[in-house]
C-alpha cells in the first residue's frame, strides 16, 4: 500500500516560498519516488525551477522514508546546510511533511509541502497506474460487499446499491468506469452470497474515527 501524491502547481509553491531566499529540498525514496513526484529526478527538476525564480537551493536529500523517525537523524547528518536555509520544501506525502516539520521546529525552520496527498492506494497491474482502495473510514462493510469497497469504488460512495443513473453496468459519473455495485453484485453472485445485498447499511458515521485519530495497542487489543 502506498501514499499517492501529485506535485502542486509551481505557482502555488512559489507563493509559499515568496519570503524565503534560501531553500533546502527534501524528497522521499519510497512512495514519492514511485509516483515520480519526489525522487532524485524530481528534486533536481525542482531545484532548477527554484533557481530560475531567483532562489538559492542550499542543499537537498532523498530520505529513504520521509515519514519515519530516521528523518531526524537525516537532518542532523546535513545540519550545516539545513541551517543555512530559510525554509524546507518537502517533496513527500503530508505524513512526511509533518514528520519533517516536527524535527525542523527545533531549528526554527518553516516547512512547506511541494505535493498534494491524494489517497492511499495500490498498483493496478498497469505500469504507473494506481487505484484508491481505502478511505480509512473506520466502519468497514467489506463482508457484505464481496471485498469491494463502495465508499471508494462508487463515485457517490453509495452504501445500499447503485444509483438510478447506472447504465448497462457503467457509472453515471464516468461511463468509462464500471459501476461499483455491478462489480459487487457480480462478485457476490460468484460467491453465492447475493443475499448480502439485502442488508441495509445506515448512513456512514464519519465520527467513527475521531480526528486526529489515535489508538493505543496493548496486550488486550486496540483502545481508542
Amino acid at each position: 500500500m502506498k501514499t499517492i501524491t501529485e506535485q502542486k502547481p509551481i505557482e502555488e509553491i512559489e507563493q509559499c516560498l515568496e519570503k524565503d531566499k534560501n531553500i533546502y529540498i527534501i524528497g522521499c525514496g519510497t512512495c514519492a519516488t514511485m509516483c515520480h513526484t519526489g525522487g532524485k529526478t524530481e528534486i533536481l527538476e525542482m531545484k532548477e525551477k527554484l533557481e530560475a525564480m531567483g532562489k538559492n537551493v542550499v542543499g537537498w536529500m532523498v530520505m529513504p522514508t520521509a515519514c519515519d523517525d530516521l528523518t531526524g537523524d537525516a537532518l542532523d547528518e546535513d545540519a550545516e546546510r539545513v541551517m543555512k536555509a530559510d525554509s524546507i520544501l518537502v517533496m513527500a506525502c503530508a505524513f512526511g511533511v509533518q514528520t519533517v516539520a516536527s524535527f525542523a521546529e527545533e531549528d526554527g525552520k518553516a516547512v512547506n509541502p511541494a505535493l498534494n496527498t491524494l489517497f492511499v492506494g495500490k498498483g493496478s497491474g498497469e505500469m504507473g497506474v494506481f487505484s484508491e482502495i481505502c478511505q480509512q473510514c473506520g466502519d468497514c462493510i467489506l463482508s457484505s460487499t464481496g471485498g469491494i469497497c463502495p465508499v471508494t469504488v462508487c463515485a457517490k460512495g453509495l452504501l445500499n446499491g447503485p444509483c438510478g443513473g447506472t447504465n448497462k453496468g457503467k457509472c453515471e459519473e464516468n461511463p468509462d468506469k464500471d459501476c461499483a455495485w455491478t462489480l459487487i453484485y457480480t462478485r457476490l453472485k460468484k460467491l453465492d452470497k447475493v443475499d448480502e445485498m439485502r442488508k441495509y447499511h445506515p448512513p456512514k458515521n464519519y465520527q467513527k474515527v475521531e480526528r486526529p485519530g489515535k489508538v493505543v495497542v496493548g496486550t488486550e487489543g486496540v483502545e481508542k
